[in-house]
């Protein structure tokens, strides 16, 4: 490395080296480096889940979200697209089919991915932020949920009221409380 150049160890630390400098603590080992040396060896056995980013169209603008989504974003995975994402799925014989971006609900492929990935007897989780339940469009959300046996993962980023309507927008915190409490409300 030359003289006072940065080498990233992970998000949010580095440490710089200087030339004929020593650093004073242990070498960091890459993965594969630690691997080898402890006699690991990792092998791949299959896909068990797949999962499928839909884009990035969200009724919410989280200032934490690490794909940009938001109300305004207009990317959006097309039917074929989610066919071709399916038919992955099927090849790979993943028991999961995991439906993720933005607000997934959104997206006009969404209720096709969760029926046919159903139907095809695989596992479907819907990573849901609860607030899109009240959205235009959504009234039957909750029920077509529960015929499809989908596994909802919803989250929060704080306990605190005040923190998340912080971080995702005045009046989120009320409405996920109130999704979990009586989704039909």
């Amino acid at each position: 490395m030359t003289r006072g150049e940065e080498r990233s160890m992970s998000p949010g630390s580095h440490v710089t080296f200087r030339k004929g400098e020593t650093t004073g603590r242990a070498t960091v080992l890459s993965f594969a480096a630690r691997l080898r040396q402890e006699r690991v060896h990792l092998r791949r056995i299959g896909i068990d889940t797949v999962q499928i980013n839909v884009g990035k169209l969200c009724n919410q603008a989280c200032v934490h979200c690490h794909v940009d989504a938001g109300p305004k974003r207009t990317e959006s995975m097309d039917r074929r697209t989610a066919e071709l994402a399916l038919e992955f799925a099927r090849a790979a014989g993943a028991r999961t089919v995991d439906i993720t971006g933005g607000a997934p609900e959104l997206n006009p492929s969404f209720r096709f991915l969760v029926e046919e990935a159903r139907r095809d007897g695989r596992h479907v989780m819907d990573r849901c932020n609860l607030t899109v339940l009240f959205e235009p469009g959504q009234a039957d959300l909750v029920e077509f949920l529960a015929e499809m046996q989908v596994e909802v993962v919803a989250s929060l980023p704080c306990y605190s009221e005040e923190n998340v309507d912080k971080q995702r927008g005045q009046g989120v915190y009320e409405k996920s409380i109130q999704a979990l409490d009586d989704p039909k409300n």
